[in-house]
This record gives C-alpha cells, structure tokens and sequence, in this order.
C-alpha cells in the first residue's frame, strides 16, 4: 500500500515499479521446471551429499538458530549438490580421509528465499550475496565446510567461527598460529586440486568451478526427496 501511495505521489505508474522489481529478480526455477531441466542433463540433479558420501558429517546451521540470523531457515537438516560437485567433493574425501580428516558440511544446496532473507538482514554483498543475481549456493554449486578428526569427529582449529565477519575470516588473512594456518591451508589446497575456488572473504566457503548452465532453484529441502 505505501508502494503505491508514493508511486502515486510522484506520477510513476505503480505497474513500472513491480515491473522493474521483477527485472531486477534472476531466473529462478521451482520443482518442476527443475526436474525438466534434470531429464535434459542428468548433471542438473540435486545430490543428496549424506547419501553420497557417508562418511561426511553435517552440521546444518541454518536447520537450527545457531546462526547469524539466529532464526530456524531450514526445515530439514540436509546438504545437496548439483552431480558434478557431489563426485568432486567426493574425491576430495578420499583424499581428506587419507590424512586423518573428514569433511563436515555447514550449508550446500540453499534455496533462493533463503538468500533474500539473508540479504533483508545483512545488506552486505560481501558476506551474502544479492538477490539480483542469486548465489552458487542457489545454484547447487557451492559448499560451506569445514574439517574435522575422521576418528573423534572433533573440529580442527580454524581462524574463526563459520559466518565470522571478521576480516580474520579472509581467506588469506594473516594466521599467528602455525597449526590453525597449516589447517587452512590444507583445507583449500586439496579442495582446489578437486575443482573448488575458496571465496575470498570467508575460509568455510567453495565455488566449484564448474558452474555455468546451473540456474537459481527454490525448492525446499523436503521437496527434493
């Protein structure tokens, strides 16, 4: 209603504005578009990761309050990948489990919606992306992690916390302690053989590479499976 108050106010017809919002909105697709889109390229598939690649652990953040929003996102506790990216990350395993560790999984797949409520609470598009565009994550293209002990489960020690926005959580921010700084570095090391670009601003964060044709989906984890 306000919208159209001041549209009215400054002679802008209220159909522009909706117009001109929906144009800054990517492609996004739903459920069934999406599963077109999969019959067309087997590569476009969601992957459960836990499924894939059981010897990872999950800790969904967002599936709990136990985040920067400090509000439930997810309804399920669960990680998804386009194909591509689940068998890289599954090689990346292998390789992780050969030196003591194992991958656990903050956030994956992240449908859409969630990105804008994301973007309402931080505004920041260096630690979230814009709803213009959507993110990797939206697109089943990106992996929050991190390592731990293969045998305790125990997190290997890391700059910082995930979701820090601290400069200390730059990808290559300056680390004093020696053990913390050969973590990182291995973590980014084996994942980037594997395909994965660690994002700047945020150690947890991988793009794979591979990501052109992969649109923007929104479909909630329990309409996946």
């Amino acid at each position: 209603m306000k919208l159209i108050i001041i549209a009215v106010c400054l002679g802008i017809p209220f159909l522009s504005l909706v117009s001109e919002s929906t144009e800054n909105k990517p492609s996004v697709l739903d459920r069934p578009t999406y599963q077109l889109s999969v019959q067309k390229n087997q590569n476009k598939e969601l992957i459960n990761l836990e499924k894939k690649i059981p010897s990872l652990v999950l800790d969904i953040k967002y599936a709990t309050a136990n985040n920067f929003t400090k509000q439930v996102i997810y309804k399920e506790a669960k990680a998804f990948a386009r194909k591509p990216v689940a068998e890289a990350l599954g090689f990346a395993q292998k390789d992780f489990l050969q030196l003591g560790y194992s991958i656990k999984i903050y956030d994956a797949y992240r449908p859409y919606a969630a990105t804008v409520k994301f973007f309402e609470i931080v505004g920041d598009t260096r630690y979230v992306a814009s709803p213009k565009t959507g993110s990797r994550h939206n697109k089943g293209c990106a992996i929050d992690l991190t390592l731990v002990d293969s045998k305790t489960k125990k997190e290997l020690s890391m700059p910082t916390e995930y979701d820090s926005f601290r400069k200390e959580a730059w990808a290559e921010a300056p680390v004093a302690d020696p053990e913390i700084l050969k973590n990182r570095t291995t973590l980014i090391r084996v994942l980037s053989e594997h395909g994965f670009r660690v994002n700047k601003t945020e150690w947890w964060h991988y793009d794979f590479v591979g990501c052109s044709g992969f649109e923007v989906l929104d479909i909630p984890f329990e309409e996946l499976e």
